[in-house]
């Protein structure tokens, strides 16, 4: 059975610090649904209403050509541990570049990530919890380095021509001007 809140509460914030995996959905009216896993200890809670993630950069970048054209994002955080338990944070997300004046306060919250691409700003409106009891365990076993380590080689200008060259367009085709805000400032 599912109970809905308005905010985040003590025992939600709690249960979503522990986790190490948390899922990004978005999607428009007429495009695929986006659905990516997201880790690598790039969430903050800000307030009981306010979320904040560091996206690295991947071979996609569907969530913020998404939230340029419609700002819902569902984040959800599950168990895989003894007390099965799943989360969703339901909102509207807003896109952080490196050139726009949020930036800078919002990065020194957030771990250092090479190839950092953007903050997105989850203003929640839904939080739904859930039994998460056909959730599997799992072992967690340590953070992945590889796109870090991946990244650090690239340096500023392999990640400029990668977003040039992989971040353009999203997978349905359309022009996705967010990323063209990143490319004139890759430093924090």
């Amino acid at each position: 059975m599912a109970d809905k809140y308005q905010t985040l509460n003590e025992k939600i914030e709690t249960f979503i610090k522990k986790q190490k995996i948390f899922f990004v959905a978005t999607a428009t009216e007429d495009s695929f649904i986006n659905l990516s896993p997201k880790g690598m200890d790039s969430l903050k809670i800000m307030d009981k209403n306010r979320v904040i993630w560091l996206n690295s950069t991947g071979s996609t970048n569907e969530s913020a050509s998404h939230i340029q054209r419609d700002p819902r994002m569902t984040m959800m955080f599950c168990s895989f541990e003894k007390d099965p338990l799943i989360v969703k944070l339901i909102g509207k997300a807003k896109v952080i570049h490196k050139q726009d004046d949020a930036w800078e306060a919002l990065a020194k919250k957030l771990p250092d990530i090479p190839g950092a691409r953007q903050i997105f700003d989850l203003e929640i409106e839904l939080v739904l919890t859930v039994c998460g009891m056909a959730v599997p365990f799992f072992e967690y076993k340590g953070e992945r380095e590889d796109l870090n380590e991946y990244w650090k080689k690239q340096g500023d200008e392999g990640l400029k021509r990668y977003w040039e060259k992989k971040n353009q367009v999203s997978l349905n085709g359309e022009k996705s001007y967010i990323i063209e805000k990143n490319i004139g400032k890759q430093n924090r």
